[in-house]
């Protein structure tokens, strides 16, 4: 159940913005919860796999699905600066990384049961003594009464440059320019998308990263927490 008396911070915006690194960084000063709300349709795909399978997504009743949604034992933690996402207690965070795991995952996102199923199961995340809540529509559409909302951006060729590294640095040969257009396809898809477009809520602090370092963009975050939620 949500603790009505819990805060909650939303950090929303596009892929490679630093969400994920900024809301660790901001939680563990806080002491807070964390919810990788992104995460939500592969673990939901990875217990529908396991539940079912042999079966297809096709062949499973929206009611069960929808069930399965809502009733994930899934929690968040942070170790050495890693976000470590646990089902049931197990760490599952290679597990939901696959191809198999990400089409599954594809899936279950257009069916509207597993959308508002999903939407109840990340409310009840907010708990004492406050949460982080990472994502694309935290401040519009899940959490829209959030003490404090902030949307992060960076430029296009600034976040490919950022992937471009994280993958160069795990051997992985990638072309510069294809992620470039690759990020821009995908803004486009979640900007202009029906349900719960990508874009900042309307009392949504805007903050520019292009520039900025990681250690840079969590300092102005601790900034407004200080006005916002600890005056």
């Amino acid at each position: 159940m949500t603790d009505n008396n819990a805060q909650v911070i939303c950090l929303d915006g596009p892929s490679g913005v630093g969400k994920g690194t900024i809301c660790l960084a901001v939680a563990k000063q806080l002491g807070w919860q964390i919810l990788d709300s992104g995460s939500l349709y592969r673990i939901t795909a990875l217990q529908l796999s396991r539940q079912f399978p042999d079966s297809d997504v096709d062949s499973i009743s929206v009611s069960q699905l929808a069930d399965i949604a809502t009733n994930l034992d899934v929690s968040y933690s942070e170790n050495n600066g890693e976000l470590i996402i646990s089902l049931a207690g197990e760490n599952i965070n290679g597990l939901i990384r696959n191809e198999q795991i990400g089409a599954i995952a594809s899936q279950v996102a257009a069916i509207p049961e597993v959308r508002a199923a999903l939407l109840e199961r990340q409310r009840a995340f907010l708990q004492a003594p406050g949460l982080i809540a990472d994502g694309r529509d935290m401040g519009t559409v899940v959490f829209p009464d959030a003490a404090l909302k902030i949307y992060l951006t960076a430029s296009p060729e600034e976040r490919a440059q950022r992937r471009y590294k994280q993958l160069k640095d795990k051997g992985i040969d990638v072309n510069l320019p294809s992620l470039v257009e690759e990020l821009r396809q995908r803004d486009d898809r979640d900007m202009n998308r029906q349900a719960a477009p990508l874009k900042p809520a309307d009392d949504a602090i805007i903050i520019d990263t292009t520039t900025l370092n990681i250690e840079q963009v969590a300092e102005q975050v601790m900034v407004l927490v200080e006005q916002r939620i600890n005056r």
